[in-house]
């Protein structure tokens, strides 16, 4: 449907400033927590609520010096919280902002970008297929316009819109051409008012779920140990104020304070290295999927070519010359803004000196016409340009055998060569009635050439060796798609939709094919379904047409110039052309993920061990191997190198892998069970062979623990020996500083009793020993496990 309402002059920079001021920005309202209370719950968590409890009974048992200090603790671990809470945010606000649409928008009496947040009631849009709707809008003019509304509705058939009709927000065109007056923005949206609606809690992703798994064995294990303890201690006499205190503080250092935190750290790290690295990630648990692709179905252009597309020659039929001919297809290219086939034309027409004609009607190309075609006005007559795929402008033309026979040709010729062709034809009649897409003439053939990504063939080879494969899926005919398979090495067959039936076959074909040509939207939509019964996939995308088949895909890859609807629905956003982003993106990703790995296996081994060992030796010796000072200042001293681990040099896993929570357990199990022996023998050679005192035996228990604990982050953040593949330069200063600090404690005196020089170094000594001990066990394992696998492989043979 067309309308030929004049142009709206929309408002004035003054009018939009006061109008943003008045109702805010276009975007939906946050929850506004009151900083006081934000703060206050800070205090009524269950851990800040033990330390609390801790320092009262300190207070109440005459301890003032060990009261304050377990509130001075208390701060510096709140004030560590914070600041990592405040850096995840950050960094997820600012690439948040780096996502936000531009719209088309009539500013001052002329047409200029805008950001979406800056969009006012009262403003006048311009939107094309795909485009994402920013704001809730009156239509003024359409032309063959519908919108895709299930994201409101649920309902996935586009519903045909017309002049005076309202365009929502959050949905999307799927054809056409459109100008609107904005009628609300922001929270006053139907969209606004639907998600204020949404109370519902989401669920948990992967990464919570597994903080969530970790924090509870080991919370259980404090809990159950801490009651055992209790009861001995109280069996033998001991003050049960003292024994109360003794249980807060074991809970306090057993319980991983700042796992949610460091996890979290990580995360966002993780994902500004991919924003440097020009991949925004948009959800962020699509990052473990992501590192377990095995499967990238990919886009040819903009992905593997640079798609930047020039029209290289033209075959003329009938009596129209070249320019003439470049003056007809630059009028088709109505989206010239927004697709790259219709700049390269209007760039050819422009490096002719071609005349620009006025377009009197338009209907924008799409994937289900696959042409363009506009009512232009020459001298007297009216001629009605189709400008689209060869194949479909030879079907609406009346040429001759002979005729269609050379254009085929000439087609196929410029395939060999890695060309795509359009054809070109018109129709002339004395009124706009009278000239139709029916019987047309055939004008043209254009050939145009988008050479392919310098770094695309050795893309596609690393990504193979990593455990990726890489399948081409296009709407290029065959022979383009064989003569770019060859020069990029994609193993397997090439295949056109019409020779391969895609409703009924097995996954299987994906061993076989390398290239799929010539597949429409839902063919793309059906492998990328059938590709994850046995892959984890990844699928790249850039028009409206790919929607389905990135919403379908584990992970959805918008690349740099993909329409707004489908970079609001993608999983990661890239800003860089080139499949090169994609694998940063995937090894970035595998980094990431080996990142949260070994923290949380040294975090599980550490906290085990610390529990267990307490345990063992209350009930050994019905007393508490550490103060309760001594406990929370070693969980503050583990805690503080901790944040450098987001930083931390990783081997970037060779193939596709995820956290395997059964393996974690045991490596960490494995860990702390050698710290528990470790803490018996070195109690035995401190009691009975060096004859200390208790209050010394305590004191250097405290040095151990944190000299060795840290030593294991060297073992465990491999799995080469620790000296061949150290972790990186911060973790190394984060971890000596640590280590020198809790010395110098022990040293000096402070908190607890003084130790010798001599007697420090024999504590370092073995701790490094004991780190070897680890070591060796390490290697055991993996050994083991291999030895295993081999002989799993072998049965099965």
């Amino acid at each position: 449907m067309s309308s030929t309402v004049p142009m709206p002059e929309g408002l004035t920079t003054t009018e939009t400033a006061a109008r943003l001021a008045k109702d805010g920005r276009n975007e939906l309202p946050k929850p506004n927590e009151h900083k006081l209370k934000k703060w206050l719950g800070r205090f009524f968590a269950p851990i800040p609520l033990m330390l609390i409890a801790a320092a009262v009974f300190s207070f109440i048992l005459g301890k003032n010096f060990d009261g304050w200090f377990i509130l001075v603790l208390f701060l510096v671990n709140l004030g560590i919280t914070l600041w990592h809470e405040w850096k995840a945010e950050s960094t997820l606000a600012a690439l948040e902002d780096r996502v936000t649409a531009e719209i088309k928008t009539r500013r001052d009496g002329k047409w200029q970008p805008v950001s979406s947040k800056e969009l006012v009631m009262g403003d006048v849009i311009e939107l094309v297929a795909g485009s994402v709707v920013p704001a809730d809008a009156l239509i003024l003019t359409a032309t063959a316009v519908s919108a895709n509304e299930s994201a409101l509705t649920g309902e996935s058939l586009p519903v045909e819109k017309g002049p005076n009709d309202t365009l929502f927000t959050g949905t999307f065109i799927a054809s056409g051409l459109v100008t609107a007056r904005v009628t609300a923005t922001g929270g006053r949206t139907k969209f606004g008012h639907t998600v204020a609606l949404d109370v519902g809690e989401r669920e948990p992703s992967l990464l919570e779920q597994d903080i969530l798994r970790i924090s509870r064995f080991l919370s259980l294990i404090s809990i159950a140990m801490a009651l055992v303890v209790s009861v001995v201690l109280l069996w033998g006499g001991q003050n049960w104020l003292e024994v109360i205190r003794f249980d807060l503080t074991l809970l306090i250092a057993g319980i991983p304070v700042a796992l949610p935190a460091v996890m979290s750290l990580i995360i966002s790290i993780g994902t500004l290295q991919l924003s440097k690295g020009s991949a925004i990630v948009r959800r962020l648990s699509a990052l473990e999927d992501l590192s377990n692709v095995d499967l990238l179905l990919s886009d040819k252009t903009g992905t593997l070519t640079k798609n930047d597309i020039t029209v290289g020659e033209t075959k003329l039929f009938g009596n129209v010359d070249e320019v003439t001919v470049a003056a007809y297809a630059a009028a088709t290219a109505t989206e010239a803004d927004h697709h790259a086939l219709e700049r390269a034309v209007v760039r050819y027409a422009a490096g002719l000196g071609a005349i620009t004609y006025e377009v009197l009607e338009a209907i924008p190309g799409d994937s289900t016409r696959k042409r363009s075609t506009v009512l232009i006005k020459v001298s007297d007559e009216y001629l009605r340009v189709t400008l689209g795929a060869p194949q479909v402008v030879a079907g609406l033309t009346k040429s001759d055998a002979a005729t269609l026979r050379t254009y085929t040709d000439a087609v196929d010729e410029a395939a060999r060569r890695g060309w795509r062709s359009l054809g070109l034809a018109i129709h002339r009649g004395a009124t706009p009635v009278k000239a139709t897409e029916a019987e047309m003439e055939l004008v043209a053939l254009l050939f145009l050439s988008d050479e392919l990504r310098d770094d695309a063939r050795a893309v596609i080879d690393f990504l193979g060796e990593n455990g990726v494969g890489v399948k081409m899926l296009t709407g290029d005919n065959l022979a383009v798609s064989r003569e770019v398979a060859k020069a990029l090495d994609i193993h397997g067959k090439v295949v056109s939709s019409k020779e391969q039936n895609l409703e009924d076959v097995s996954p299987r074909i994906f061993a076989d094919i390398g290239v799929f040509s010539e597949i429409y939207p839902e063919d793309k939509q059906r492998l990328v379904a059938l590709a994850k019964r046995d892959h984890i996939v990844a699928v790249t995308g850039d028009g409206i047409n790919d929607l389905p088949a990135l919403r379908t895909a584990n992970v959805g890859i918008a690349v740099s110039n993909a329409v707004d609807a489908l970079k609001g629905s993608a999983d990661i956003v890239l800003t860089t052309d080139g499949i090169g982003v994609i694998r940063d993106a995937v090894i970035e990703s595998r980094k990431i993920f080996a990142r949260i790995y070994s923290y949380s296996v040294y975090r599980i081994s550490e906290s085990f061990r610390l529990i267990v060992a307490v345990a063992v030796f209350g009930l050994w010796l019905s007393q508490p191997l550490l103060t309760p000072v001594q406990l929370i200042l070693l969980a503050l001293l583990n805690d503080l190198p901790i944040i450098t681990l987001a930083f931390n040099r990783v081997a970037v896993p060779h193939k596709p892998s995820t956290i395997n929570v059964a393996e974690r357990m045991q490596i960490s199990l494995l860990y702390g069970s050698i710290g528990i022996i470790n803490g018996v023998l070195f109690y035995l050679l401190l009691h009975h062979f060096m004859q200390l005192p208790w209050d010394m035996i305590q004191t250097l228990f405290f040095l151990k623990m944190t000299v060795s604990g840290h030593m294991l982050i060297y073992v465990a953040h491999t799995k080469e020996r620790w000296y061949k593949f150290l972790p990186s330069w911060p973790v190394i200063v984060a971890t000596t500083s640590t280590q020198v600090m809790a010395t110098l404690v022990v040293f000096l005196g402070f908190l607890m009793t003084p130790i010798p020089w001599k007697v420090i170094v024999m504590v370092w000594v073995w701790s490094f020993f004991w780190m070897q001990i680890s070591e060796i066990m390490k290697d055991l394992r993996q050994w083991l496990e291999a030895r295993n696998t081999k002989r799993h492989q072998t049965l099965i043979h």
